[in-house]
């Protein structure tokens, strides 16, 4: 069976991030490891997914946590939670000031210096197009931005990362009225393509190989404008059967 290349996707890890700190230029350092203007690995139409720990310490996301000290946990999750759905244990269900439903305000004690947490970045949208627009001015390319993080899904075990905040990319490519293989009207799919693109970064980045970002190569063209995950993805709560 040939294989079609025309309609291959490609993803690669991007290697040579260091450390992030607080204030510091992170579409710089993503500028720098892929390399200078002229003779980047980047090219137009490619998407750069970046995790959002890296965008949070960035921008200075981190606040003191004792991570032994499980009411503090608690209480901060509390904090930045909208609304908690659910309890046990230590553990809360929880919907952030974004929309997002996820576990413990999307708050992450890994890969950061003990005694401190990692909060969501506050408007993950605009950090996206914040990126986006910088490795434009640095690389002279047109690309997509994706911003991710890991969330586990309702029913279904394991985790998977999901796009928090994209920009130059399609949050969700609405397909109805178009037809099917066999001819048939699509009534209700929509794709939400910044989730996918999220998902095929990640198994270059890995969970335990301290690789934050990646190129993913091959998007269709018409996934290439304005998105915007909290316009897009977000569903309304008149929309949703379980609010």
């Amino acid at each position: 069976m040939p294989l079609d290349e025309a309609g291959a996707l490609h993803a690669y890890a991007v290697t040579g991030i260091g450390e992030i700190h607080p204030g510091d230029d992170l579409a710089r350092q993503l500028a720098d490891a892929l390399g200078p203007p002229g003779s980047s690995t980047l090219r137009d139409g490619d998407v750069v997914v970046v995790t959002q720990k890296i965008v949070s310490k960035a921008e200075g996301r981190l606040v003191p946590l004792d991570h032994e000290d499980l009411d503090a946990k608690v209480a901060l999750v509390e904090r930045e939670a909208l609304r908690v759905l659910r309890r046990r244990g230590e553990l809360r269900i929880t919907e952030t000031a974004h929309g997002f439903v996820c576990a413990n305000a999307g708050i992450d004690l890994s890969n950061v210096g003990d005694g401190w947490a990692a909060l969501l970045p506050v408007d993950p949208d605009r950090s996206a197009r914040r990126i986006r627009g910088a490795l434009g001015r640095l690389l002279s390319v047109s690309v997509g931005v994706v911003i991710s993080d890991t969330f586990g899904r309702t029913w279904r075990n394991g985790v998977t990362d999901v796009a928090i905040g994209c920009a130059g990319i399609a949050a969700v490519v609405d397909l109805r009225g178009s037809r099917d293989a066999t001819g048939r009207e699509l009534v209700a799919t929509q794709v939400c393509v910044a989730d996918e693109v999220a998902a095929a970064a990640e198994i270059v980045m890995g969970k335990d190989r301290s690789v934050p970002a990646a190129v993913v190569r091959g998007v269709p063209a018409e996934w290439r404008r304005d998105g915007s995950v909290r316009d897009e993805i977000i569903r309304r709560p008149a929309d949703d059967l379980f609010r």
